[in-house]
């Protein structure tokens, strides 16, 4: 057995993954193909030991197809990072296949200064199960909601002059109380917009399950974090869902980073400025953005920042990224000590 450490790349797939082993230079060991189940998990580390008794394992799709190989490896005390989809070149001489892609994964794994962890599963990964069953029927209900709109627009006069006054929820229940009568066509409009009624009033009762669900989970995971000023079942939810755990973002402005809330240089001749960050974790930044408002709205010290920041001669703009940035750096630390006293 080998004592060189071995950079393990799987790339991974709904029926199968590809595993290669490369050492410290990318050069090639050894390569796999195994089943995505148990069985496959285990033969697949059993090889790997075979090669070397030192492994760090870098799992394409942690959060999707290489969820289950990920947790199994942790299971058994393995090294376990998290890998990109790795870049593909236009006409490569090298050809395509899984085995490839999977020798691809390991060798960027080894260019890169850092390395990210899986995410955590358990209270987490429950938690985000709840964030995206809540937001399909949210999405749902949107949709829904649009239809009516669209039927109230073009229903016959008697059925438009009665409901094109209301909106939103107020619509929602008065096509609920619809009833049938009239021509054939006021007759299966009127049934159409009942039907899409009792469905939008379905999807709402299933959100707010969804969101009674997340609100005792996130008091039971972190309850300072829903004592914080702004902070809701659904933004703390998000927080913890994309911090995950301790130890796998390793400080605030990684944290910052990922949430799209880094300063990025805009400096042009004399001027000296940023502007707001478009990249990152799109969820997390949604929710420092609602955090921010909802601040910005109802809380002391938030205003009294925001004035004292607009008679220096900021733009709304440059504030609100001051904010988002400077939530990133507080709820990181808070999240940091979620284990202690």
């Amino acid at each position: 057995m080998e004592s060189q450490v071995l950079m393990v790349g799987v790339d991974t797939h709904k029926d199968g993954h590809s595993a290669a082993a490369v050492d410290g230079l990318g050069g090639v060991v050894a390569a796999i193909d195994v089943g995505a189940d148990r069985h496959g998990y285990a033969r697949l580390l059993r090889w790997a030991r075979c090669r070397s008794s030192q492994r760090q394992w870098v799992v394409e799709g942690t959060g999707s197809y290489g969820a289950g190989l990920a947790s199994f490896l942790a299971e058994n005390g393995e090294v376990v990072f998290e890998g990109d989809r790795p870049q593909r070149r236009k006409h490569d001489a090298a050809g395509k296949s899984d085995q490839l892609d999977a020798i691809k994964v390991a060798r960027e794994a080894l260019a890169r200064p850092h390395h990210a962890i899986p995410r955590q599963r358990g209270k987490r990964e429950a938690i985000r199960v709840l964030l995206t069953s809540r937001q399909s029927a949210i999405n749902a209900y949107r949709q829904g909601l649009n239809q009516l709109y669209a039927l109230v627009v073009t229903a016959p006069t008697p059925l438009h002059e009665r409901l094109i006054q209301f909106k939103g929820e107020r619509l929602v229940v008065a096509c609920g109380r619809l009833r049938a009568g009239g021509d054939l066509e006021t007759r299966v409009t009127t049934i159409s917009m009942r039907q899409i009624a009792r469905r939008l009033h379905n999807l709402q009762a299933e959100a707010d399950a969804y969101e009674r669900q997340l609100d005792e989970l996130v008091a039971e995971v972190a309850p300072r974090l829903l004592a914080e000023p702004g902070v809701g079942p659904i933004t703390g939810a998000q927080m913890l869902v994309s911090w995950s755990h301790a130890g796998r973002i390793r400080d605030e402005n990684a944290f910052a980073a990922m949430a799209g809330v880094a300063p990025i240089q805009a400096s042009s001749g004399r001027i000296v400025r940023h502007r707001l960050n478009r990249f990152g974790d799109r969820q997390l930044n949604r929710a420092l953005h609602t955090v921010a408002l909802c601040r910005s709205i109802s809380h002391p010290e938030t205003r009294a920042y925001i004035a004292r920041r607009t008679a220096e001669g900021k733009s709304t703009r440059e504030i609100r990224r001051c904010l988002k940035r400077y939530l990133a750096r507080r709820f990181f630390r808070l999240l940091q000590r979620l284990d202690r006293p």
